[in-house]
């Protein structure tokens, strides 16, 4: 993984950082959720069992799946038996496991990295960042896609749900992530996609972009400090100046 050369030069405003210039003073990192913000992994999850639900007849409204979007949460909802409840009767939950991982596997193998999120490690890995992942998820499935999108090598940091107590929303995967990359809360910027990404976010202190994807569009984000609607609609050096604004 790279290593960090901090600096001390202004931001110019700009949507991607030009050669030759180098970090602020405050910010001196940026952190980032995986699934549904670095590649649609949410989406083909949604829609896979949508699939299985339409096969028994019932549909599967995505304010229900969001509920269990961006860590575990308080969210007691399990498709298995929400679809049950629907369908008014037992199902092989084996059989449906294998049949809609497959569907699910199948279409992430082809997703690509989302827009912005290349310009903005790129600007970053320009102004000397430090750069981490904080997702809920298993480090094999965080790691593994990163490798298979040739991102790896371009993070610092990468903690996962094996290197903490608690996943989102609260803040442990946050604070292990500053605490590698050697940064304070008031020198990071987190890009997250879920509420609960935000809650542990805001939790440790960091201000936070929330870039939400086609399923938690519809959720709410309280506390996110700016919302956009992909990484490519701001320039990091936009993102940067409004961070050291609070």
């Amino acid at each position: 993984m790279k290593s960090e050369e901090p600096g001390d030069a202004r931001i110019v405003d700009s949507r991607r950082i030009p050669f030759g210039y180098t970090a602020p003073a405050m910010i001196k990192a940026l952190i980032f959720d995986f699934d549904g913000l670095i590649v649609d992994t949410e989406l083909p999850d949604y829609e896979s069992w949508q699939q299985v639900y339409r096969q028994h007849g019932c549909e599967l409204a995505v304010e229900a799946w969001g509920q269990i979007v961006g860590g575990t949460g308080a969210s007691d909802f399990d498709p298995h038996s929400h679809l049950e409840r629907l369908c008014g009767q037992e199902l092989d939950r084996e059989e449906i496991w294998i049949n809609r991982r497959k569907l699910y596997l199948d279409s992430i193998t082809q997703q690509p990295i989302l827009p912005g999120v290349l310009e903005i490690l790129e600007s970053a890995e320009r102004l000397g960042l430090g750069l981490g992942v904080a997702s809920s998820s298993p480090e094999n499935w965080v790691r593994g896609h990163l490798a298979r999108l040739g991102l790896y090598q371009r993070f610092d940091t990468i903690k996962t749900a094996e290197d903490v107590e608690r996943t989102k929303p609260h803040p442990q995967l946050y604070l292990a992530a500053m605490d590698a990359l050697g940064i304070e809360p008031s020198e990071g910027i987190v890009f997250e996609d879920s509420p609960n990404g935000v809650k542990a976010a805001k939790s440790a202190g960091l201000f936070c972009v929330v870039v939400p994807n086609k399923v938690t569009t519809q959720l709410r984000f309280a506390g996110a400090d700016l919302r956009l609607n992909s990484l490519a609609d701001l320039g990091l050096g936009n993102i940067i100046e409004q961070a050291e604004k609070q």
